[in-house]
Order: structure tokens, then C-alpha cells, then sequence
């Protein structure tokens, strides 16, 4: 078995030091908050680290602090914390409620915001040793084979779906990724930070070498703020999303000052749906307003051979979630 070099930071400066060193000596490192998909992808060989940089020893990363409305949440808070955290249930619930959704109760307990921000593709081929895009190979092998669970937007070359449950969340709150690197600190918004197969088919978001995604920044709540995660699977437990739509309303009364819908379990990324977010704004939300918003959502899906089912679903989820979030009081 592969021997590991096991390194505990002081600060996120010496961790991205630290990886960056291992790389230009030839050397494997990997940045471990709770590990689990980590954990995953090194049983089932898809990476062969030679070094873990463990962020659990840098103090302050795991908090949720406020400050001039806005609210920075440290990028190691683990998911059940964020999911009981009071000021997250409060004034974010689609985050609250997205990251209650992950996984199992295990699972929440170790893994981190960043870390479920920043998971690899669940894809059987890509799981399973096949040379895949996104294993550094040049054939998406579901888009001739098995792909049920695969996207129906924004697919090609590669046609997987993003693993995140919190991540259409913060698309859908505005949020801003505050990453560190080699050449200092940068901050994304969070609807750029995920990027599509035909901009880079081996990764999933803009992080570059060595970067780490230390914190997320949420806007301050406007009164009036309704949001809601509502996620569909194909069993019970421990499963990612086959669908989930991720809503945030801003009503005056029973009017919609504005929105933001984004879809989860049916693009390489999470997508977001703008022509739906118009129709919604400045209008009276009613059901058949929300019936056609949710037809507008799905215009231009284009499912793969054994995935059409997707396109009514998430239509019917679109509908219902817009419906019953306007509806409340």
C-alpha cells in the first residue's frame, strides 16, 4: 500500500504552500476537509495522493459570522451545522434545507460546505476506472450507454450532472466563493465558479492549481425573502438528486419583485433558468404563472436515450415549488 504524507497546516497560506511545493517536486496532494469524497475516489483509484493536507487543524474555517448584513460561512462548517444553523434557517432556508438533503446523517456530520461544493462527478464510468473525459480520456461513454441519472442541459463532450446538493442553493442566493491560492485571494461569484464540459471537460469549477475555496459570502436577506430546496430521488437515502430545483422569491405581498431559479441533478453544472426568473418578476404569482414558468424551464432540454423522464419531472417540480413557495405567508 501507498505510504501518505500527512500535513496539518496553521494557516491556509502554508496548506496551498505546502501543495504547491508537492506538485513541483513531482508529488500528489490532496486538500482533505471532511474527506469523504476524498476518501471515495482514493478506494476507488481515481486519485493515488502522496500527500493529505488536512484543513481540519486551521482554526476558524467552520464558523458562520455577520457583518454589514452580509454573512460569511467558513468553507469547512460541516452540513448538519449549516443545516440547524439558526441565522441559515432563518433568512436562507434554501441553503439550510439543501444542505439537510445531502447524503446521510453520518455523512452531514463530516462533510464540509466546500467539500460538497467541490465533489467530483458520480457518474458510474467515471467511478469505475473507465477513460472518460473527465479521467483524462476523449469518449463520454453514457452518451451511448448508461445514462438514466445524466444531463439534459449543457451536456457535451461529457454529459454528467453536478453531485452538489448546495451548490444550485447558492447559485440561487447570489453567493461569492472567496478562494485562496499561490497568487493570493480572489473572489467569484458563485454562478462562474462552476464550469461546463466544453470549457474544460476534466474539471467541474474554475478552481486553478493549488486553490482552495476557504469561504462563502450570502447577501444580506431582504425582507420579503422566500426561498425553498426541493429534491427528488430514486430511493430513500444516501443518493444525489435525479432532480432538485433550488428557488429563491423576493414577494412584496403576493407580488415577485424578482427570482432565481436553478436546477440541480440535470446539468454538468447548476443551472440556472432565466427566462423563467423574468416571466416570474413584477408579477402576480399564480399557478398557471407558475405552470408557465415551469414550461419555460425546461425549454431546450435535449435528454439522452434513457433519460427523457426528467424533462416532465422537472417541470412538475419547477411548478409546484414556485406555486407553494409564493403561496406562503
Amino acid at each position: 500500500m501507498k505510504s501518505l504524507i500527512n500535513a496539518n497546516p496553521r494557516d491556509l497560506r502554508q496548506a496551498v504552500t505546502l501543495a504547491e511545493q508537492a506538485r513541483s517536486n513531482g508529488r500528489q496532494a490532496m486538500i482533505a476537509g471532511g474527506g469523504s469524497d476524498l476518501l471515495g475516489m482514493v478506494k476507488e483509484r481515481i486519485v493515488s495522493p502522496d500527500m493529505l493536507i488536512h484543513l481540519k487543524s486551521i482554526k476558524g474555517l467552520d464558523q458562520v459570522t455577520q457583518a454589514h448584513g452580509a454573512v460569511q460561512i467558513g468553507g469547512l462548517i460541516t452540513l448538519d451545522t449549516l443545516s440547524h444553523h439558526p441565522l441559515i434557517l432563518r433568512d436562507y432556508a434554501v441553503l439550510a434545507e439543501a444542505a439537510g438533503s445531502v447524503a446521510t446523517p453520518q455523512i452531514r456530520n463530516a462533510g464540509t460546505l466546500a467539500g460538497n461544493v467541490c465533489q467530483r462527478p458520480w457518474c458510474w464510468y467515471f467511478r469505475n476506472g473507465f477513460p472518460c473525459f473527465k479521467a483524462g480520456g476523449n469518449t463520454c461513454f453514457s452518451f451511448n450507454g448508461e445514462n438514466q441519472f445524466h444531463a439534459i442541459f449543457g451536456g457535451g463532450p461529457s454529459f454528467i450532472v453536478h453531485p452538489s446538493d448546495t451548490a444550485p442553493a447558492l447559485v440561487a442566493l447570489d453567493a461569492k466563493f472567496r478562494i485562496v491560492g499561490p497568487k493570493g485571494e480572489r473572489t467569484v461569484p458563485a454562478g462562474d465558479f462552476f464550469v461546463l464540459p466544453k470549457q474544460n471537460a476534466a474539471r467541474e469549477n474554475s478552481l486553478g492549481d493549488d486553490e482552495i475555496l476557504a469561504s462563502i459570502e450570502l447577501p444580506a436577506a431582504r425582507a420579503g425573502m422566500r426561498s425553498t430546496y426541493h429534491k427528488v430521488l430514486d430511493r430513500e437515502a444516501w443518493t444525489h438528486a435525479v432532480v432538485s430545483a433550488a428557488i429563491v422569491l423576493d414577494m412584496d405581498k403576493d407580488v415577485c419583485r424578482s427570482a432565481r431559479v436553478v436546477l440541480g441533478g440535470v446539468a454538468p453544472i447548476p443551472w440556472r433558468v432565466p427566462d423563467a426568473e423574468r416571466l416570474l418578476t413584477g408579477q402576480r404569482i399564480t399557478p398557471e404563472l407558475a405552470a408557465k414558468a415551469a414550461e419555460t424551464a425546461v425549454a431546450g432540454a435535449k435528454p439522452l436515450a434513457k433519460n427523457a423522464y426528467k424533462v416532465p419531472l422537472t417541470r412538475e417540480i419547477v411548478q409546484r415549488t414556485v406555486a407553494g413557495l409564493a403561496a406562503r405567508t
